[in-house]
């Protein structure tokens, strides 16, 4: 029996591998924006950072923001075809749809490469909530509950980073959080989710309990 009714997914480094991705263009975003370049030896250390932390950091300046994601968002959409999902994340997906689970993709990537990294996957998700911006999941969260018409408490969120997590907890959903994304497995647990994934057949088994 499904735990919840409904699934709200983050898409880069929940259900896709992409940070092996993000990385390599990190540099690339930052020679376009006159930022300081990455150091290698940095990456290990901004996976134990909430995003704001990590744009203090790196000295983004916060009206640039809009631009760089919009770049972004192109780079992520040439690299579709490069980018692969997580190992059982078609499978726990179709699991979810078959017990009847409403499945939504909430993310600041476009919908089309997301689409297209989900292959035949992509038909299992009921609804994409796409372009979001860093810090406004909550409210497409708020969004989708409203539209489909499920209580929060019938809800779980599940994604890679401690943004994630506070998104979900604003809007009263309970917050799932993987332990293979952009943040760290240590930083996610001080972040307290109501549940750690370390694979989608731990997901899988842990929601159709």
């Amino acid at each position: 029996m499904p735990a919840y009714s409904l699934v709200i997914f983050d898409f880069d480094g929940t259900l896709a591998d992409s940070f092996p991705w993000f990385c390599s263009i990190l540099n690339q975003t930052a020679e376009q924006f006159d930022l300081r370049p990455v150091a290698p030896e940095e990456i290990e250390g901004l996976r134990e950072l909430g995003s704001r932390e990590v744009i203090a950091h790196l000295g983004v300046p916060l009206w640039k923001m809009p631009m760089i994601a919009s770049y972004m968002r192109r780079l992520a959409t040439e690299a579709a075809t490069d980018i692969q999902l997580y190992p059982g994340v078609a499978e726990a997906l179709e699991a979810l749809a078959d017990a009847g689970v409403r499945l939504v993709i909430v993310s600041s990537n476009a919908e089309a490469p997301i689409r297209q990294v989900l292959g035949p996957a992509a038909d299992l998700i009921d609804h994409y909530v796409c372009g979001a911006s860093l810090w406004g999941k909550a409210a497409k969260f708020r969004k989708v509950l409203s539209q489909l018409g499920i209580a929060p408490a019938a809800a779980i969120a599940i994604g890679d980073e401690l943004r994630d997590i506070d998104a979900a907890r604003d809007e009263g959903i309970t917050a799932g959080a993987v332990t293979f994304g952009f943040n760290s497995a240590a930083a996610l647990r001080r972040h307290n989710p109501d549940f750690m994934f370390d694979s989608f057949d731990d997901l899988r088994k842990t929601l159709l309990r």
